[in-house]
């Protein structure tokens, strides 16, 4: 028999790996063990609202199974949480810890409106278990509802297109076209080991395109909800070096606080790129040239996104998080595939190419739009100034950006199927006109919005640091990972 050559060994391992991840994939992820009921304490929470804390408080767990308990122990009274969702308030004081993704989501909803997020990052079972919450105190809702915005008419038109686009089907995804971006994928992936001899370049220029379509392909199925989405969460690990339990607690957060100063981590890209004059204190030298090395950081993100990811994934599996063991174990597969089949000529320079082409893709379409200093009452007009869609001028451009190019209908139908974004342009383009939104509809094409970015950055460049400016990292008790917050029930 002939010895096997080094480029066949890699093409076997290479359908090997995409063999065994479609057979994985298929198969549902595990649930993790049964859950427990999950105690809650605010500290130091001896008082509400100027007044003494109620006598009663709520444990509850994952499913939302809620018992009233006392309020106080020896150490610590529990505060009220309130929430303000379609219109009612609950009280998830008892339901904070038990949130799957974290207890930081409810404390910076805490005296505010959470419907549109509510509504946006979950599922239909989700959304229909938060009847079951404790309602708030009447005393509670009294002083909230005095003291909080009230829905705009923007919001509640909102809501009433979501309702008529569910009832229409808009989150049905296609299985003929999520076969095609799979088969396109693969289809990358091996032609990338094959010409890892051959053609080095070649092979690098493949795989970094792979890796950044494995990447909106990923993307789509953690924001999704549905059944096809949920088998297939960890491509994105498998595929792209990405964990979902890192890119959800990351990425959501951008979606519900876009362009929020001190919040959105998205902006938060100093020392090396800013978006507005820092204060002295918070300025770099690195801003008054950054319009010049821009495409220098932009080039490491997808190597930064994989560290933090690998980070994130370690920290998940010591915290016992549902399905992080699964995800580290993904992760290293992943590892252990590209570090095999690809040498480090091939797949360093793929990753840095990949991010290079990511961050051209995910930064114009925020960044030159409204940045806001305070907190957003109103979602969804804040998603429109924030938001500007770029449009394409070819095929391989609108294959390219992964739906990105449809970055509004993403940001405020974030788990529906990507592909159902081009015919959902002109009903978002009635809503802006319909409901006066400032701004409107805003879309440019997709040169000309890179060049807005260009200029956004070489402005900030010349532009004098302001004292007083805002710091990406957050206010003081509002960092940029929202483990401490100043919404209005903490004031």
């Amino acid at each position: 028999t002939k010895p096997t050559t080094p480029t066949k060994m890699k093409v076997t391992l290479a359908v090997s790996f995409l063999t065994t991840a479609a057979v994985a994939l298929q198969s549902p992820r595990p649930r993790g063990a049964p859950l427990k009921q999950a105690a809650t304490s605010l500290d130091p929470g001896t008082f509400v609202n100027g007044g003494i804390a109620e006598q009663s408080g709520w444990d509850c767990d994952e499913d939302i199974n809620c018992v009233e308990v006392p309020a106080c122990d020896e150490k610590v009274c529990r505060t009220s949480l309130d929430v303000r969702i379609h219109g009612d308030w609950y009280d998830l004081s008892g339901w904070r810890k038990a949130h799957p993704a974290g207890e930081h989501w409810i404390d910076y909803y805490d005296g505010r409106d959470a419907t549109e997020v509510m509504d946006a990052f979950h599922s239909e079972k989700a959304r229909g278990m938060w009847q079951r919450l404790p309602k708030s105190k009447a005393t509670i809702v009294e002083q909230l509802e005095a003291t909080t915005a009230p829905d705009s008419s923007t919001q509640i038109a909102f809501r009433e297109l979501r309702d008529e686009l569910v009832k229409e089907g808009w989150w049905e995804r296609d299985m003929v076209h999520e076969a095609k971006l799979l088969s396109m994928w693969a289809g990358l992936v091996i032609g990338a080991a094959v010409t890892t001899t051959a053609a080095p370049p070649l092979s690098a220029f493949l795989l970094s395109l792979a890796m950044t379509n494995a990447g909106w392909i990923g993307h789509d199925y953690v924001h999704g909800v549905d059944k096809h989405s949920d088998r297939f969460r960890l491509f994105v690990a498998l595929a792209s070096g990405l964990a979902p339990i890192w890119w959800s607690d990351k990425h959501n957060k951008h979606h519900a606080l876009t362009n929020e100063m001190g919040v959105d981590e998205d902006i938060a890209t100093d020392p090396f790129l800013f978006q507005w004059a820092p204060d002295p204190e918070n300025d770099s030298p690195l801003r008054k040239i950054q319009h010049l090395i821009f495409f220098i950081p932009f080039s490491f993100l997808f190597a930064l996104w994989r560290f933090d990811t690998m980070k994130v994934a370690v920290d998940a599996v010591e915290a016992k998080r549902t399905d992080a063991k699964v995800e580290l174990f993904a992760l290293m597969f992943h590892y252990l595939v590209l570090l095999t089949v690809f040498p480090i000529g091939v797949w360093a320079p793929a990753v840095l190419l990949s991010g290079l082409m990511s961050a051209l893709i995910v930064t114009p379409t925020h960044q030159s739009e409204e940045l806001f200093e305070e907190y957003q009452a109103d979602w969804v007009t804040a998603q429109f100034l924030s938001t500007r869609n770029a449009v394409m001028t070819n095929p391989f451009s609108e294959w390219l950006w992964g739906g990105m190019q449809y970055q509004l209908e993403h940001h405020l139908f974030p788990s529906m199927p990507r592909s159902k974004y081009p015919l959902l342009r002109s009903r978002m383009m009635e809503f802006a006109e319909v409901n006066n939104i400032p701004g409107g509809y805003r879309e440019t094409g997709e040169f000309e919005i890179l060049k807005m970015n260009w200029d956004l950055y070489k402005a900030v460049a010349e532009a004098d640091a302001v004292p007083g400016a805002p710091h990406t990292k957050g206010r003081m008790n509002q960092q940029a990972a929202i483990v401490n917050t100043v919404s209005p029930g903490n004031k």
